[in-house]
């Protein structure tokens, strides 16, 4: 019966380890800013742009203006959120080649290159807000269309629910980030520990604008339920594409490509 109490004893003391490395790890396991690589050489056409976020931090980012020499004036302006590891300038050149008819902006996350600050749900949607505010002081009242990609889904559905924007594409994207954490860690006590939220599904209801809504089929990361959860909560869904990929390989396929272009066009 000791031995008994013992082994009991033991598995909840490595559990309850277990748990408290995850809760103070969290930051660095959602936003990883180490596995950035070095960033791309963007065209000569590019812009750097400095904006000053909440708290004071530089967030640090780039403009790809239209390759066409002759943009169409109604082309929304492509706002880009990128995944927990991508570098800004990776977000801005790869958007600017898929969409060369429209403007693109994509900035480096807080904390991650030459951005300021400590990365965090919160701060993330909240600078979200900023860059929207600033593009617009410096561009005039256009059309904005958001693109998240993965964890970048969480900052531009909030700027949907905050700002008034054409559109939301989202891409390998979830409903919850509390909701993928269970998912993944059924064991833990997800919603005790979790600093860091996101909540797309709510903040789209909220807004209630068009959405487009790309999957990988062979995603891992972004299980299928989770992005159906968030699929059964848009109130205007008008484009909903599934590439046979996986979570972090669908970028380099040419269809989806195709869907993305044709995503923003739905949404106009």
């Amino acid at each position: 019966m000791v031995w008994m109490v013992k082994l009991v004893l033991g598995a909840a003391a490595i559990y309850l380890a277990l748990i408290a490395a995850m809760a103070l790890a969290q930051t660095a396991l959602l936003f990883p800013r180490w596995m950035m690589g070095p960033g791309p050489e963007l065209p000569a056409r590019a812009e750097r742009l400095e904006v000053e976020g909440p708290g004071g931090v530089r967030l640090v980012g780039y403009r790809v203006p239209p390759a066409n020499a002759e943009p169409d004036p109604e082309a929304p302006v492509i706002l880009g959120f990128g995944g927990n590891a991508w570098d800004g300038a990776a977000v801005a050149l790869y958007l600017s080649r898929v969409l060369p008819d429209h403007e693109v902006v994509a900035f480096h996350f807080r904390g991650y290159g030459p951005s300021t600050g400590r990365p965090g749900a919160a701060a993330l949607m909240d600078d979200a807000l900023a860059l929207h505010d600033d593009l617009i002081t410096r561009l005039g009242p256009r059309p904005v269309v958001a693109v998240g990609f993965s964890i970048g889904a969480g900052p531009a559905a909030h700027l949907a629910a905050e700002r008034p924007v054409e559109g939301v594409v989202l891409v390998t994207a979830f409903d919850s980030l509390t909701a993928l954490a269970r998912t993944h860690y059924p064991w833990a006590p997800v919603r005790l520990f979790l600093r860091h939220r996101m909540e797309p599904a709510a903040d789209l209801e909220r807004a209630g604008v068009p959405v487009a809504l790309i999957t990988a089929g062979r995603d891992t990361i972004v299980p299928a339920r989770r992005t159906e959860a968030l699929r059964q909560r848009l109130p205007d869904l008008v484009f909903d594409a599934t590439i046979p990929a996986g979570h972090n390989d669908i970028y380099d396929r040419a269809d989806f490509a195709e869907a993305l272009r044709a995503a923003v066009s739905a949404l106009r």
